[in-house]
């Protein structure tokens, strides 16, 4: 037994940051102060307000330590450990209630405090490396239930009624999927799991694969027992060594603890799983793309129907869902579909996980019920945007998805919801973008990304997003005319209506978006050869204002090109000379913005 327990984040963002010298070096000082017997070390998964990582959580206190380094860690031993002295230094400060000297709970601060995790239970709770630890949180009791207790037919019946939908993008009714795939006979059948995830800034899947990967063992063994499916695969991103690792680790485990394999809980049912990875194709996001790779092909998308229901895997009937979905589905067998269904709005039930980022104060990962506003997560979640600047839109949905103007914050976000404001839920990126950000360059930002990720099998798709992409690049760089943006309008309604798959048709979605919102910002760089937002360098132009230059001539001393001169004029009552930017010379770099302390360049 363990006086104290302490937490330490091993997900990707703190890895990169060092955790694991942090607990290589928290065992070695508690070795040292003679603690290890008194004191555990568990490595968690990502605790969620990764801006704020590397994080210790020190028990039974619940102290929360931000940002901690190395160099740290013996004094966060020595006082709070051994002498029972909490570092305030270190300590997170919305958790230290400074007038009665206590440390809060994590779940009184903003961040954490409207969330609700269903998904993400285990994560930064558990070590997802130790199956006994899933156990003792009552991992795979949904299993044992449904094996010993229920029919295929009940166990669908119960994620129907939840109201579950795919948490992938598409958002299909999850209990139909599988109603579908089990009302087919065949010698075999399969369950498939997605977890690819694709999307620039997605990290929700990865975050439950490091932090709860028994959860998506456990659930895929359910699915397989609903449809009649032995046998399912897990088509993980290669680019994720850490998840891979763990859910490899936690197979190894399940299989050992006879929970995958033959007769599971002394039944006649057997299933079991294989890693396939991927090599980061964003098609693969694709049903059957994902599936024609799995079997060793290109991963290309093929056309539907026939549903993957029917013919999917080797052409067997197939159940595909992503990593978050398949996590709810134990919590869903145990608490019952009536308190899942009564999470959410009408059409969308439960919670949405959320990877957000971009212009805001906590990055991170939240878990909030459907129906949660924009501003609600934005704001009172995501603390605002940084330095004073002003919200002007959130992309949902990745290259797939589109643009929330500030006007829309207040719209409750679901899936009708957003695909009625020109977005879509997407697998739960939420990038937000502040005041200089340009709208028609985040536009092209994504095209250029589905442009390289196009299979190429489809013209439309292939060719259309190219042309799409070009018309960017010349509104952009101040070339475009009216007729650009006619022909660009033009061109999204045909890819979106004449694409092979999902990606080629949602290509367009972040243009159409931004010009329904944000039109006056491609006029602006189209007639008036301007970029409002001052983010395209092509139509750009610094200067100097004269009044307030001091002529300390660092931005000289600092512009690459040698773009900055020495003037004729003598600034009045300055002994300095003042300097002047040579606009043909200058590359437009922004050196020399950075380098001046008195705001006397400007950039229009």
């Amino acid at each position: 037994m363990y006086r104290s327990q302490v937490l330490i984040c091993g997900g990707t963002g703190c890895t990169s940051s060092n955790s694991q010298k942090i607990i290589d070096a928290m065992e070695v000082a508690l070795d040292k102060a003679g603690l290890s017997e008194e004191v555990k070390v568990v490595k968690t998964g990502c605790f969620g307000l990764c801006a704020l990582g590397p994080i210790v959580i020190v028990y039974p206190e619940g102290c929360f330590y931000s940002r901690v380094e190395v160099d740290d860690v013996d004094e966060i031993v020595n006082e709070h450990l051994l002498k029972g002295r909490i570092v305030k230094r270190l300590i997170y400060n919305e958790t230290l209630d400074v007038e009665n000297d206590t440390i809060k709970s994590l779940n009184e601060t903003a961040f954490y405090k409207t969330q609700q995790r269903i998904a993400l239970r285990n994560c930064g709770v558990i070590n997802p490396e130790n199956i006994e630890e899933y156990i003792a949180n009552d991992g795979y009791a949904a299993l044992g239930k449904v094996v010993t207790e229920m029919k295929p037919e009940e166990v669908i019946q119960i994620i129907l009624d939840s109201g579950l939908r795919g948490r992938g993008g598409a958002g299909f009714p999850t209990g139909l999927k599988w109603k579908f795939a089990a009302g087919n006979d065949a010698d075999q059948k399969y369950v498939c799991c997605n977890a690819d995830e694709g999307d620039p800034g997605a990290f929700m899947d990865r975050s439950i694969l490091e932090g709860d990967p028994h959860a998506l063992i456990e659930a895929m063994a359910i699915a397989g027992y609903a449809i009649g499916a032995t046998q399912g695969y897990v088509y993980v991103r290669a680019e994720y060594p850490i998840a891979v690792n763990r859910l490899q680790i936690a197979i190894d485990q399940a299989r050992e603890y006879g929970l995958l394999g033959n007769n599971i809980f002394d039944t006649d049912f057997s299933f079991d799983l294989g890693i396939r990875l991927g090599a980061g194709a964003f098609v693969c996001g694709e049903e059957t793309a994902l599936m024609t790779s799995i079997e060793g092909k290109r991963g290309e998308p093929r056309p539907r129907p026939p549903f993957p229901a029917v013919k999917g895997l080797f052409g067997k009937p197939t159940v595909l869902n992503n990593v978050e979905t398949y996590a709810n589905i134990p919590q869903i067998i145990l608490k019952g579909s009536d308190w899942f269904n009564s999470i959410g709005t009408e059409k969308s039930k439960g919670t949405k996980v959320f990877a957000l980022g971009g212009k805001i104060e906590h990055t991170g990962l939240v878990e909030v019920p459907m129906g949660t506003t924009l501003r609600q997560i934005v704001e009172d979640i995501g603390g605002g945007i940084p330095n004073g600047k002003k919200f002007k839109a959130a992309q949902t949905g990745g290259p797939s998805g589109g643009c929330i103007p500030a006007s829309l914050m207040d719209v409750e976000i679901d899936y009708d919801n957003l695909l009625a404001i020109g977005s879509m839920m997407g697998s739960g990126g939420l990038i937000v973008m502040d005041e200089d950000t340009c709208m028609v360059d985040i536009a092209k930002f994504f095209l250029e990304f589905t442009v390289d990720e196009s299979c190429g099998k489809c013209t439309p798709c292939r060719i259309g997003t190219r042309r799409m992409l070009e018309i960017l690049d010349k509104i952009t760089e101040g070339k475009a005319t009216m007729e650009d943006l006619d022909k660009l309008e033009a061109l999204c309604d045909y890819i979106k209506e004449n694409s092979l798959c999902g990606l080629g048709q949602t290509a367009p979605n972040p243009v159409i978006s931004t010009l329904k919102y944000f039109r006056d910002e491609y006029i602006a760089h189209i007639v008036d050869k301007k970029c409002p937002a001052g983010a395209c360098k092509n139509l750009l132009n610094y200067s100097i204002v004269k009044d307030k230059c001091f002529g300390c001539g660092m931005c000289a001393k600092q512009c690459p090109a040698d773009a900055i001169m020495v003037t004729d004029y003598i600034a009045p009552g300055k002994k300095l000379a003042a300097y002047e930017i040579d606009t043909e010379k200058c590359i437009k770099c922004g050196a020399c913005v950075a380098s001046c302390k008195f705001k006397a360049i400007i950039k229009e």
